[in-house]
C-alpha cells in the first residue's frame, strides 16, 4: 500500500519505455495542432510578396514582413523537427531521449509560432489601419497569447506541485 494510506498508487504503473511511448503519442497530438496552424500561416505569408500591394509597402513594413517570414520558417522547422528526429533515430532504443528532444523542439516551435503570429498581426494591422494604437493592440493580444500558452499552464503546474 502507498505511503499516503489511500490505497491508490502515485502516478502510472509503466516502464520507462512505456512512459516514453505514451508521451510520444501525446506529443504527436499536440504537434499536429501547432504544425497545421504554422503551416497555414507560413503558406499565406509566402504569397504576400507576390501580390501587387507588396511593392507599395513602407520599408518598415517590408522589414516586419521579412522578419515574420523568417520566424514562420523557423517555427515550421522546429515543429516538424520532432517527426524527422523520430524517423532518424527510430529503432535505436532511445525513445525516452527522443521524447525529450522532441519536446524541446516543440516548445521552441511554440515560442517561434508566438513570435510569428505577433509579428504577422503587427504587419497586418499596420498596413490595414496606419493608426498609432496598433502596437498597443498587438501588445494586448501578445499578453493574451502568453497568458493562454504559458502563464495558465505554469500556474496550474505550480498548483499541482503544491497539492
Amino acid at each position: 500500500m502507498p505511503a499516503d494510506g489511500t490505497g491508490r498508487r502515485e502516478g502510472r504503473d509503466e516502464s520507462r519505455e512505456e512512459r516514453a511511448d505514451r508521451q510520444w503519442g501525446e506529443l504527436l497530438q499536440e504537434v499536429r495542432v501547432a504544425q497545421t496552424g504554422v503551416q497555414i500561416l507560413f503558406g499565406f505569408l509566402l504569397t504576400v510578396v507576390f501580390t501587387p500591394r507588396y511593392p507599395q509597402l513602407e520599408p518598415t513594413d517590408k522589414i516586419i514582413y521579412i522578419l515574420t517570414v523568417a520566424l514562420g520558417a523557423a517555427a515550421t522547422g522546429a515543429l516538424i523537427g520532432p517527426v524527422s528526429f523520430h524517423r532518424i533515430v527510430s529503432g535505436r532504443r532511445i525513445k525516452p531521449e527522443t521524447v525529450q528532444w522532441a519536446s524541446r523542439l516543440t516548445f521552441a516551435g511554440l515560442v517561434l509560432l508566438l513570435a510569428t503570429m505577433t509579428s504577422a498581426l503587427l504587419l497586418v494591422l499596420r498596413v490595414a489601419t496606419h493608426d498609432p494604437y496598433v502596437p498597443y493592440l498587438v501588445a494586448a493580444i501578445l499578453a493574451w497569447y502568453l497568458l493562454c500558452w504559458f502563464v495558465l499552464p505554469l500556474w496550474a503546474r505550480s498548483r499541482s506541485a503544491e497539492d
